[in-house]
């Protein structure tokens, strides 16, 4: 059997290591433009200059907040103007999709810098396209993974710990989803079934969260950089993102894209969603009780949604779940990658279920 396993070309992470972006992006040229998400450009402009000084001239250019065809087709027509030889991303996870988008139809080098450890999208060859109304559009599947990682921890432990819990959110999905597709045999992000070693890093992936998450999320909390809040951030962002892509996407973030479709979900992460996405997908796939257990259990420890109404979807009509549920298994989606039949209906018995049980253990 032909497997496949796709990595980023160089990662870096630690207290610090925004010092160290000029010689990083030195390698690729003279010439850069820089795509900052609000945040960024308004709080890293100055450590941004000292990071570049007297090795690369840097365009700056602020992104509109929606990884869209549109803003793309933006970004691109700026690009051409100043003739760049890399792309850097600053910012959350949608900055970092566009920014690869943008070097992709560019065909030149690109570098993310993550400032949220929210989610795995920064190691990926992958961005995930939305309309300009921020519902999901579809995957877009790069030819490579980006040419630099750059995470500092530093930065990320200055951010609420809101989005820190978001990523634990995003990568506990990882393994649940990368066992399934072994199972079946599915293909992963390349189309091909993954390797032992994309199986065996979502496991860790999962595991790391488990042994660390509280501590992080303390240490986040202080705004302090821990060796707890190291192993996390790893976690959230490389192991999750290795263990998504060269193992593959199941049940968890197709369940996310169907929620995308309803409006009230739009002000919650995709980390957030994410997480109740792998409750149902647990109780949808009929997991042992004792695994169940410990994902709602480490997920409460947390804060992460365990009913409906934690994602904005407390007044949800049936026909709302259904909607979604459908969109989750449209044709061509992850959940196909289950070693079962699922259909919108047994997608919706799961939600249910799922927000029953998070009630229960609220009111326990």
């Amino acid at each position: 059997m032909l497997t496949t396993a796709i990595f980023p070309s160089r990662y870096v992470q630690g207290n610090g290591a925004f010092n160290h972006l000029g010689e990083e992006l030195a390698r690729f040229g003279k010439r850069t433009l820089i795509l900052l998400d609000p945040f960024a450009d308004d709080h890293l402009g100055a450590a941004l200059n000292k990071a570049c000084q007297h090795q690369l001239e840097c365009q700056r250019i602020r992104f509109n907040g929606e990884c869209s065809d549109e803003e793309v087709a933006r970004l691109a027509g700026v690009a051409r103007q100043h003739l760049p030889d890399s792309i850097v991303g600053i910012g959350g996870g949608k900055s970092l999709d566009t920014a690869k988008a943008l070097a992709h139809e560019l065909n030149i080098p690109v570098a993310v810098v993550p400032t949220l450890a929210s989610t795995d999208a920064p190691c990926s060859a992958l961005s995930v396209i939305y309309t300009a109304e921020g519902a999901f559009k579809r995957y877009l599947f790069l030819p490579r993974n980006p040419d630099l990682v750059l995470v500092d921890t530093g930065i990320i432990a200055q951010a609420p710990a809101r989005f820190l819990v978001s990523g634990m959110g995003d990568a506990m999905a990882t393994w649940f989803e990368a066992e399934d597709c072994r199972i079946r045999g599915a293909g992963n992000m390349t189309g091909r079934p993954g390797p032992l070693t994309a199986y065996a890093l979502a496991r860790l992936c999962y595991d790391t969260l488990l042994e660390y998450g509280p501590l992080a999320l303390h240490a986040c909390q202080q705004q302090v950089v821990t060796p707890a809040l190291e192993h996390i951030v790893e976690a959230n962002t490389l192991l999750s993102g290795l263990g998504f892509e060269s193992g593959g996407l199941a049940a968890a973030h197709a369940i996310h894209n169907g929620f995308t479709a309803l409006s009230q979900t739009h002000s919650y992460w995709h980390g957030e969603k994410v997480a109740f996405g792998v409750l149902t997908m647990l109780i949808l796939s009929g997991r042992k009780p004792a695994i169940i257990d410990e994902a709602f259990t480490f997920s409460q420890r947390i804060g992460l949604p365990l009913t409906l109404a934690d994602i904005g979807l407390a007044n949800a009509s049936d026909a709302d779940l259904l909607k979604a549920a459908e969109l989750a298994c449209a044709e061509g989606e992850t959940i196909h990658n289950e070693p079962f039949r699922v259909d919108p209906l047994s997608v919706v018995a799961a939600m249910k279920t799922a927000d029953a049980q998070g009630r229960f253990r609220k009111q326990a």
